[in-house]
């Protein structure tokens, strides 16, 4: 069986300027130990405009209207200003309001739990109708509620509000009376979560050239643990969101790895359709509403406005071999195992040069890496500097260190062999994924040959382990014909068939 291609994907980001405030858990832990702080009093005078977070370069590059290689030589720093003639939707998906996007969470909710005051409500039925993909869907999003009823599911019944302008237009209610896993909070995270998933795999299936009743499979890789309080972890918002997309032939499950998840999920997708399990398989992550504005008091701080203003997005097929689209090289994957040591020589080695060596290839032969592809202007002013660059300078370091590069062509390395960040720090969404879409045209037009894809996560995290974890795949040009099994062609297969049935007819004649 050949290797499975990376067929499609998609990207997209959704603007939620009060759920920074009201549902960033670094501001909800700010008004637990400091209700009256002067960060939250002016929190909202630092947030974005809807336009400024659409016209933010690196947002532009996410969805594909722009290049990596041109915000590379867009100066910076890009916060300040926005991408003339910056727009919405692009190639790869659109940046979503966040009036349109509570519509969005009302029609993933399945159980009444999300309600919205009836003008709000009107108003985004007006406005999703104009809405490509989701039109079709203004149907379902029922009726409003009375403002007076939403205050008092607020103020008595543990519901979470919704805001907008710092308006209340709505609340999230709680799914259970007692059970805390089930409460408002995790509830909103949780249709958030399945909402930007949704929007993700609905941009991938839109004008897709694939029957949908053909995608069979569905991985969804977030950070969000779905469940209950007998199975908190249980799953499986990969079938849910399959549910709203209409992939009425697919089941699926949830992997969960931190940051590294999507990586794992990738080699599962590819190892299913490699293996001949699934024709197609379908693989998506929504957004984290816990991790915006994380960072913001290190951006207001340095005269920033807040920078993580938008849950993230993707999605990708992976597909059987098509002759045409990248391959996946599922033959010598990278695994950073249970007995390497968590050093960043020990990590790179296992991810980087261990795989290469299995191929036969130097670090020097990949023409992209995508490791961590965190955005330097979120994550810089935080104190965690140029992430995509420092693990770039650790590559080439490696192949310095092994003979495989001049020590004097280090720089020249980091922009040969890198891109600059472009991805939210939405934990998952910028681990090794968000190249797909640029490099995968790349490489079908004939500018690349190979990028390799590095998923890193910190499993500490989970309080079960000090363990490090990480996994790497190299994408790389089609050979342009589907390899057969064994060395044998289809049409060999039917001569040796027919050739039996005639011996076989003869026998029987014969006997």
């Amino acid at each position: 069986m050949s290797y499975a291609v990376i067929k499609k994907s998609s990207y997209v980001l959704v603007n939620t300027p009060d759920m920074i405030i009201h549902n960033g858990t670094t501001q909800m832990t700010e008004r637990i130990t400091n209700p009256d702080s002067e960060y939250l009093k002016t929190l909202k005078d630092h947030i974005k405009n809807y336009e400024g977070v659409v016209g933010y370069a690196p947002n532009q590059v996410y969805i594909g209207n722009m290049t990596p290689d041109e915000l590379a030589a867009t100066p910076k720093p890009w916060f300040d200003k926005n991408v003339e003639g910056a727009k919405r939707f692009g190639k790869f998906g659109e940046i979503m309001p966040q009036d349109e996007f509570y519509g969005l969470m009302k029609i993933c909710d399945v159980f009444d739990l999300v309600l919205l005051e009836n003008d709000y409500l009107s108003a985004i039925k007006a406005k999703l109708e104009e809405h490509k993909i989701f039109k079709g869907k203004v149907s379902e999003l029922g009726e409003g509620e009375e403002i007076s009823k939403i205050k008092d599911l607020i103020e008595n019944k543990g519901a979470e509000g919704l805001y907008s302008n710092g308006e209340l237009i709505g609340c999230v209610r709680r799914a259970h009376d007692i059970d805390e896993n089930l409460n408002a909070e995790f509830i909103l995270e949780n249709i958030a979560c399945k909402a930007s998933g949704v929007l993700a795999a609905a941009h991938l299936l839109d004008g897709l050239d694939v029957p949908v009743e053909e995608i069979g499979y569905v991985i969804e890789c977030s950070e969000t643990a779905i469940g209950d309080m007998n199975q908190r972890g249980g799953g499986n918002m990969a079938k849910s969101i399959a549910e709203v997309v209409g992939l009425n032939a697919a089941n699926g499950s949830d992997v969960r790895g931190f940051c590294a998840a999507p990586a794992h999920a990738l080699l599962n997708a590819s190892s299913l359709v490699k293996a001949g399990t699934f024709k197609h398989v379908m693989i998506v992550a929504g957004g984290c509403t816990a991790k915006l504005g994380m960072n913001a008091k290190s951006h207001i701080g340095k005269e920033m406005p807040v920078m993580e203003d938008c849950l993230g997005g993707f999605a990708l097929l992976i597909s059987e071999n098509d002759g045409i689209n990248p391959i996946v090289r599922t033959d010598a994957v990278g695994r950073h195992t249970v007995g390497h040591g968590s050093s960043p020589q020990a990590v790179l080695e296992a991810l980087v040069l261990n795989p290469l060596k299995a191929m036969d290839m130097k670090i020097t032969d990949v023409n992209k890496y995508s490791p961590e592809m965190q955005t330097s202007e979120i994550t810089a002013p935080a104190g965690a500097g140029d992430v995509p660059t420092q693990n770039y300078k650790m590559i080439g370091a490696l192949a310095v260190k092994n003979g495989q590069l001049d020590r004097k062509e280090l720089k020249e390395f980091i922009t040969k062999h890198g891109y600059e960040g472009f991805a939210p720090t939405q934990g998952h969404i910028p681990s090794g994924v968000p190249i797909c879409g640029h490099g995968n045209e790349k490489i079908v037009s004939g500018e690349l040959d190979n990028y390799m894809i590095i998923g890193k996560g910190s499993l500490f995290l989970g309080r079960m382990t000090n363990l490090f974890d990480g996994v790497s795949m190299l994408v790389e040009k089609n050979p342009g014909a589907v390899a057969e099994e064994a060395g044998i062609s289809k049409e060999e297969v039917k001569s040796m068939v027919a050739d039996a049935m005639k011996d076989f007819a003869t026998f029987l004649m014969e006997n």
